[in-house]
């Protein structure tokens, strides 16, 4: 696969969520260079909660990396031996205190595959009831419903920027155009 040889491997970072690896490599050309690579030991789960009204249930929550707010749909880290459907029923649960009567993986990704090897899976969730939420120790988590119409507006106008939900954003409009989301209930558009 690919004209890349790995000279040597060298592991020059690591911590629970992340290992930093250093290539030396002959690249397509045939020269000498180097590549990192970050490894993540978990993958990138995705929920796009959709309520009975069809509205988007965002989290917003400070993001350390960015020194900035940022909202985003329900996701989170899946370690390597959970199952992805457990991992995304356990993230929306935490992060929003929501269950879902019906899960159905829409989606997979990977993210900055130029030097990271992360991928994950989004799922679709529906069916939602209320529970109080159960956040990490490092979340302070807000919430909001908009419109799919209002989530493609937050992300053109740059309000949303997380990679991920820009992907389920758009997939919801995608699955909205195909009529493959479920209906809003004849009681719902009456009220």
């Amino acid at each position: 696969m690919g004209n890349w040889q790995t000279i040597s491997r060298e592991r020059v970072y690591q911590n629970p969520w992340i290992e930093v690896l250093h290539h030396e490599v002959i690249n397509p050309s045939g020269n000498r260079g180097i590549y990192g690579v970050v490894h993540f030991r978990h993958r990138a789960i995705g929920i796009l909660a959709l309520d009975a009204w069809q509205r988007i249930l965002l989290v917003g929550q400070y993001r350390f990396p960015l020194d900035a707010y940022s909202w985003e749909i329900p996701e989170g880290g899946c370690p390597l031996a959970e199952d992805n459907l457990e991992a995304a029923r356990r993230e929306l649960r935490e992060e929003t205190g929501m269950e879902a009567a019906s899960w159905e993986p829409i989606c997979r990704y990977h993210l900055t595959n130029s030097v990271a090897d992360e991928e994950g899976q989004l799922f679709l969730a529906t069916g939602l009831t209320s529970g109080p939420p159960q956040p990490e120790e490092t979340e302070e988590l807000s919430h909001q419903r908009v419109s799919i119409d209002e989530a493609l507006q937050l992300v053109e106008s740059g309000g949303i920027t997380d990679a991920i939900s820009i992907i389920a954003i758009y997939k919801a409009a995608l699955l909205r155009a195909e009529g493959k989301l479920p209906p809003i209930s004849p009681e719902i558009r009456a009220g």
